[in-house]
């Protein structure tokens, strides 16, 4: 997979505007060099959205892959790849762009293939006594379930998608992703779960269609349930922590449907107290930097936790 690089015949190309206290230059010269900054930005453009555009293609291509070791292989190359565009307006810009496509669409394969509950079906295609494919035209085709750590990466990858791309959100919800994410938090280890979390909120926000799909499927009950569970992993609770202080923060303010109830929720579920810090915790960071938000965020979720022994 391609990742993106400043291209060599970019370096040393001026802003296209001429010295004004030079004598020498002409309008003439001024025109070119705008000119030739234009081509130079159009190349540019051109050049990236071929990179971003192969990138996705070669991902896709082995993402749909029956064996999960190809599979986690290309994960693992769009995850870094969608790391690379995060860093320029231009490339999301461009990546933007081909997600209205839906041949380089991500999320589909995303639920087509890896988010996709296979192993019920691998299990019973492949049972015992079955010798249909014996008899038929077609030879079988096998396809080997997502393993834990396939499954963690696709939830990153899809996180990464509705950061860059809000209508990835959307397209999401067309494949029950609300559903699909709250099954894999009940019944998953705790290298999922977390990546699940931090997906679900990456989900939500400002898609209400799939706020609406959290609150039929008792998203804040199965959370808090976990939050409580002392036997549940300390990294895990606070996770949980951090993920009702951010769920509480975006819907602040919010008096109607969906996610109109969740503050009474988080009181009747996790106690008056527990559910006052989190209100009071999830106004903080406006002001700050991201790595400030971050180290916040974590010590908030720790107070949570604590708060909850108390209760």
């Amino acid at each position: 997979m391609m990742y993106l690089k400043k291209a060599l015949w970019s370096e040393g190309i001026k802003s296209g505007k001429g010295d004004s206290d030079s004598d020498l230059d002409s309008d003439v010269d001024v025109d070119v060099d705008v000119a030739v900054t234009e081509l130079v930005n159009s190349l540019h453009d051109q050049r990236l959205y071929r990179e971003i555009t192969l990138s996705l293609q070669t991902g896709l291509r082995d993402a749909r892959a029956e064996f999960s070791f190809l599979r986690l292989r290309a994960l693992r190359s769009l995850l870094n790849f969608l790391r690379s565009l995060s860093h320029s307006h231009s490339t999301i810009h461009i990546f933007n762009i081909t997600q209205s496509i839906p041949h380089f669409q991500l999320v589909p394969v995303l639920f087509h293939h890896s988010l996709k509950q296979t192993l019920d079906h691998y299990n019973h295609n492949t049972r015992l006594g079955d010798m249909s494919h014996i008899f038929g035209v077609e030879p079988i085709k096998l396809t080997t379930p997502p393993t834990d750590a396939e499954l963690a990466l696709a939830l990153r990858v899809l996180e990464g998608c509705c950061l860059l791309n809000p209508n990835s959100a959307a397209l999401a919800h067309q494949h029950k992703a609300i559903q699909v994410l709250m099954n894999i938090l009940s019944t998953r280890g705790v290298l999922e779960q977390g990546a699940c979390l931090d997906a679900l909120i990456s989900l939500m926000v400002d898609s209400p269609s799939n706020q609406m799909d959290f609150e039929e499927c008792n998203g804040i009950m199965e959370v808090a349930d976990l939050i409580r569970d002392k036997q549940v992993d300390e990294n895990l609770r606070l996770k949980c922590g951090e993920f009702l202080l951010l769920l509480i923060g975006h819907v602040n303010g919010r008096d109607k449907p969906p996610l109109a109830t969740i503050h009474e929720d988080i009181r009747r579920l996790l106690g008056e107290k527990s559910a006052s810090l989190i209100w009071a915790a999830s106004q903080f960071g406006s002001t700050l930097d991201p790595e400030q938000r971050l180290t916040a965020l974590q010590i908030q979720a720790r107070r949570v936790l604590e708060s909850l022994d108390l209760y």
